[in-house]
């Protein structure tokens, strides 16, 4: 344990030949399985779930746990990694910062400011937020990271920024009221990212190599006051072989072609009461065809057929409505036709994705503090971790909970997600990061 220390030229160069070799290893034979690495918010395929691997179900303060550093700054963004770095960002002093940290030991391998950091229209920052709460995404030995400030830019693997642009110069001031939480995605050729506000939103694909725009769409949908603001990620899909993206926000489900942004179709119906401050948070998942869509502040669930979407069938496209279940915040976690909600408050709800019917429910102990990270699933478990930095285990065979474990000092309150590293467990707490081994 112990705070992470700046890295010695030997060091240096010594990471910088096992990246090397990483590098070599992915263009080769690609990763074992999807805990080698974690590209992006909610893993590769935006589901929440790691196959493979045996992770740990009990550690504390005091065991358990690999190495255990503080990270300068604050900032509230998921950890994702590759090939032995895991990549975070905070704001260190009023700038916006991308680090590089070395998975073996904690240390700091490099570390890039990226313009000044940005406070919320209230004029102060909510306690769930920070100008660094979007996930970065890597993309082979790219990297590209989005702040609360606008700012957008993409960053080798080794640390050399290759472009850097600010969205709200280029394209007008965001006007959300509180922190940014939309983390950019990937298509082939383009970085993409959503901006959903009270005012001019849409939707940007920009060239991964150069940044430059390659595509713009507006996606103003008439929702009211602040339910016109979403803080929600887009989600790739591919239906039919056509890769296409999901955006939820304003009241609408939105369908869009991947390579152009074209939108293909469009769900609304969402607020039928035409509620003034249904902002959302939790972001879409989908399991094959069909897409999950909380909404309402955590009071609706709608799932849609994305096939019949885009056949043009409207509201017949819907598979099932809830009303009595939903996520505010979390978002939910897809595997094999079943869908795991996370509660904002109570616990675990596992639903069949098809009828919408329940499976098994787990409720976790009361506490003033809810849920704002997503849940992650193994093939044994579910892990959710509780705004206080306590992660319950769920078994999933037997729906029961096994473990309550609790790790982090000082300022503890978490929104990061938990995510695998080879068969360890990370955990980011706003000034720590946590390698957890269990052993």
């Amino acid at each position: 344990m112990g705070v992470a220390r700046l890295l010695t030229i030997q060091d240096k160069d010594l990471n910088m030949l096992r990246w090397t070799f990483s590098l070599v290893l992915l263009a080769v034979g690609g990763f074992a399985n999807a805990a080698d690495s974690w590209p992006q918010w909610r893993g590769l395929d935006q589901n929440g779930v790691v196959e493979g691997g045996d992770f740990p179900v009990q550690w504390s303060n005091d065991r358990g746990i690999e190495w255990q550093v503080e990270l300068p700054g604050r900032g509230g963004s998921t950890p994702v990694h590759a090939n032995g770095m895991i990549f975070v960002t905070s704001g260190v002093e009023g700038v916006n910062h991308l680090m590089a940290i070395s998975a073996a030991d904690g240390s700091v391998a490099w570390d890039v400011e990226l313009g000044p950091e940005r406070v919320s229209k209230h004029g102060k920052n909510h306690r769930k937020g920070s100008g660094s709460n979007p996930s970065v995404v890597i993309d082979g030995d790219r990297l590209f990271a989005y702040y609360r400030s606008g700012d957008l830019a993409c960053v080798t693997t080794a640390g050399a920024k290759q472009w850097h642009l600010n969205l709200q110069d280029k394209y007008g001031e965001d006007t959300l009221w509180w922190n940014l939480g939309t983390t950019p995605i990937l298509t082939d050729n383009e970085v993409v990212v959503a901006v959903m506000q009270t005012g001019a939103s849409y939707l940007v694909g920009l060239n991964k190599e150069t940044g430059s725009e390659s595509w713009k769409v507006d996606r103003m949908l008439g929702a009211p006051e602040e339910a016109a603001q979403s803080y929600t990620t887009p989600l790739r899909m591919e239906v039919d072989g056509r890769p296409i993206l999901a955006v939820l926000g304003a009241d609408h489900l939105t369908l869009h072609d991947a390579e152009s942004g074209k939108e293909l179709a469009r769900l609304g119906g969402f607020n039928p009461d035409g509620q003034r401050y249904f902002r959302s948070i939790a972001s879409p998942v989908a399991t094959g065809n069909t897409i999950v869509c909380p909404y309402a502040r955590g009071a609706t669930i709608t799932t849609v057929d994305a096939k019949r979407l885009l056949a043009g069938e409207g509201s017949d496209a819907i598979l099932w409505f809830r009303d009595d279940l939903g996520a505010d915040v979390p978002t939910p976690a897809a595997k094999d036709g079943k869908v795991y909600v996370l509660r904002d408050k109570e616990g675990v709800v596992c639903v069949d994705a098809q009828t919408g019917e329940d499976l098994w429910t787990v409720e976790l102990p009361r506490s003033r503090n809810g849920f704002t990270a997503s849940p992650l699933v193994t093939e044994k478990h579910l892990y959710a971790t509780r705004e206080d930095g306590t992660t319950f285990v769920i078994e999933l065979q037997t729906a029961k909970l096994v473990q309550t474990n609790e790790a982090g000092q000082g300022n503890v309150f978490t929104v990061a997600s938990v995510v695998p590293i080879e068969n360890d467990l990370l955990l980011r707490t706003p000034e720590q990061l946590i390698r957890i081994t269990g052993q």
